[in-house]
């Protein structure tokens, strides 16, 4: 078994991902769009490439990066807002191009709990998405256009809102007042669960997949909030009183249930 993978995007989750891979005896090859970074990546094992992804096309030697794998993981978030705005489709689809010609045959696409929109409730795999956002809009579209390729198998993990013990929602929170919705759930996941989930779907083969991850704990926002702060020593952020008890809860019984899988790291940690 080639014991090979290839991640687009060696970022906040990319990076620590392929050091994961690296230490479970995988060759990584990985991308980033900074000559800089180059060096810092082949210094911890990875084999790197300048890979820059636009909507005007893709440049640099894409096809080096996929020759010696068959295991692609997409890990490249939309650029929607601010003055480097892109359309995040037309940026897929010349990776799409791509990978067609490639000796891809299998693909992790990292997608987003926001392509359920405002739905309420319970979230599972079987709730039809209605993203109500540009970015959950352009993130589903592109979640079809790798999961129609002929001859490749996908997986697509719908990650909750992304932490860590340096990100987190709470350093924007904190100091606030009139916050809305108090009483809706968090849906969060940690750094290490993504990994977990994403190591997991490699070396126990879930191929053609969807799978919803966040924490299967979810506090109302304003306890939660309010813990985390006490925790960092920050101020708390305040909720109007007027909080309905509504909000989405998603669901991520599929990865624990039929799966198996066992979370790593509270949202508390």
């Amino acid at each position: 078994m080639n014991r090979s993978v290839a991640i687009m995007g060696c970022g906040w989750l990319g990076l620590p991902l392929a050091l994961t891979f690296i230490e479970q005896g995988y060759k990584v090859y990985g991308t980033t769009t900074s000559e800089e970074k180059m060096k810092a990546l082949e210094k911890v094992g990875i084999v790197p490439y300048t890979i820059k992804l636009s909507e005007n096309g893709l440049e640099g030697p894409i096809g080096e990066v996929l020759e010696n794998t068959e295991i692609l993981i997409i890990n490249i978030p939309p650029k929607l807002r601010g003055d480097n705005a892109e359309n995040y489709v037309h940026k897929m689809k010349y990776l799409k191009t791509a990978v067609e010609s490639s000796k891809i045959k299998k693909i992790i696409f990292i997608s987003s709990t926001s392509v359920y929109g405002e739905d309420q409730g319970k979230i599972t795999e079987c709730t039809p998405p209605y993203p109500t956002t540009e970015a959950g809009a352009q993130l589903l579209v592109s979640e079809y256009l790798f999961r129609r390729i002929p001859g490749i198998v996908t997986t697509i993990i719908r990650f909750g809102g992304l932490i860590d013990k340096n990100r987190h929602p709470i350093n924007m929170l904190s100091g606030k007042e009139g916050l809305r919705n108090g009483n809706y759930p968090v849906n969060l996941i940690h750094l290490n669960d993504c990994i977990g989930i994403i190591t997991s779907i490699v070396n126990k083969q879930w191929w053609g997949e969807t799978f919803n991850a966040a924490y299967p704990l979810h506090p109302p926002k304003k306890e939660y909030y309010q813990q985390i702060a006490d925790q960092k020593g920050l101020i708390s952020p305040k909720y109007d009183q007027n909080s309905s008890f509504s909000g989405k809860i998603i669901d991520s019984s599929r990865l624990i249930l039929v799966k198996k899988y066992v979370f790593l790291t509270s949202i508390y940690n």
